[in-house]
């Protein structure tokens, strides 16, 4: 009879210990989902921004003939952006991820240049066409910025669940490694250099 009791209480422990283990596994799983969905987001932006700057290159380049330089350096920028951002979209990892950030960063700090420059021909500034890609600029920035938090939210969520205690003895064991935040420093100044007034 003790032995029976005992052979229960230890399927019954096995029991909660699997439980135990395939819900942290499942939450984290969940997680992980909503980071994959978070940068997603992300990803959306990042193409509308994409799309829109080849278009300001070429308007700004009937105004901006002796700024051949600058402008051929903004699409390399942005080139090496969607480079980037398709590497991140193919093998997701921490690395491909700074190379992103830092190609983002690189770009951002081109376009401030861009904007710059931009400031000296006044009749750029009032070319309308000139002036509705910067309003969906501004506007996609700004999207691109509220995608940027939503993610950074479910990396913070993911990472405290993969970090307490007990949850953190399984985490390694199940493959779930630590997912970085999105840092990035130009968005500031992304975001005050393209509040130009055309």
């Amino acid at each position: 009879m003790i032995i029976g009791l005992l052979s229960i209480v230890l399927l019954v422990l096995v029991v909660v210990l699997i439980a135990w283990g395939v819900a942290i596994h499942n939450g984290l799983v969940r997680l992980a989902n909503q980071i994959r969905n978070a940068f997603s987001q992300i990803d959306v932006q990042l193409q509308r921004r994409y799309d829109l700057i080849p278009n300001m290159v070429e308007t700004a380049k009937a105004y901006m003939k002796h700024e051949r330089e600058t402008l051929e350096a903004v699409i390399a920028a942005r080139n090496r952006a969607v480079q980037a951002a398709r590497q991140v979209k193919d093998a997701p990892s921490p690395d491909a991820m700074h190379e992103l950030q830092g190609a983002e960063g690189a770009l951002g700090g081109i376009l401030s240049r861009f904007f710059a420059l931009s400031e000296a021909y006044p009749d750029l500034k009032a070319d309308k066409t000139m002036t509705q890609l910067l309003e969906e600029l501004t506007s996609t920035e700004s999207r691109i910025a509220f995608a940027r938090q939503a993610y950074n939210d479910a990396v913070m969520s993911y990472n405290i669940k993969r970090e307490i205690f007990p949850n953190s003895m399984l985490a390694s064991r199940f493959g779930f490694k630590k997912e970085e935040v999105w840092r990035s420093d130009e968005d500031a100044e992304i975001k005050k250099n393209i509040q130009v007034n055309f």
